[in-house]
């Protein structure tokens, strides 16, 4: 595995962790690396002589990936999604995946979990899959003694009689 230890802009990689530099409240913050990322980031055609990962043909960085951002979407058939729509995805991802609020708070960088959760956006799919696990958890939990085939048989006679009467 090749080790990345250049700048990108505003950020560097070093370690399998991006340490961002220059970050919305000032402060430095680290996030680590999946396989995904660092396979990403090797495979990325480089300029020979410039430490940036992403640079334009005379090797100095990119400050505004809009253009190449938006001619992805087109080229895509992707409507109506903004670069930001990134990070709702990456914690509603983290989120449904299972991993706790606070370390997606963390890799956010969020001070406080309020806006985390404004982040974390679960699908529908989810939601139905949380109230079913519930669902079977209280289906075994209340689950009565099956009734004998000789009281089944003698309810289903009193109903019947109850609807023939009325």
């Amino acid at each position: 595995m090749e080790v990345l230890s250049v700048p990108i802009y505003r950020c560097t990689v070093k370690r399998d962790i991006i340490t961002l530099l220059d970050t919305k409240n000032g402060q430095k913050r680290e996030v680590p690396m999946n396989e995904q990322v660092k396979t990403a980031l090797i495979r990325v055609r480089k300029h020979p002589e410039s430490a940036f990962i992403f640079c334009n043909i005379k090797g100095k960085p990119i400050h505004d990936i809009r253009k190449s951002f938006s001619t992805a979407l087109r080229k895509s058939d992707i409507t109506n999604f903004r670069f930001h729509d990134l990070r709702h995805t990456f914690a509603s991802q983290l989120v449904m995946s299972g991993v706790d609020l606070n370390t997606v708070r963390e890799l956010l960088g969020h001070k406080d979990m309020t806006m985390t959760l404004r982040y974390s956006h679960l699908a529908q799919s989810h939601k139905q899959r949380a109230v079913d696990i519930l669902g079977k958890r209280v289906d075994t939990f209340w689950a009565l003694e099956p009734k004998s085939e000789k009281v089944q048989k003698a309810e289903n006679l009193e109903v019947s009689k109850n609807q023939l009467v009325t």
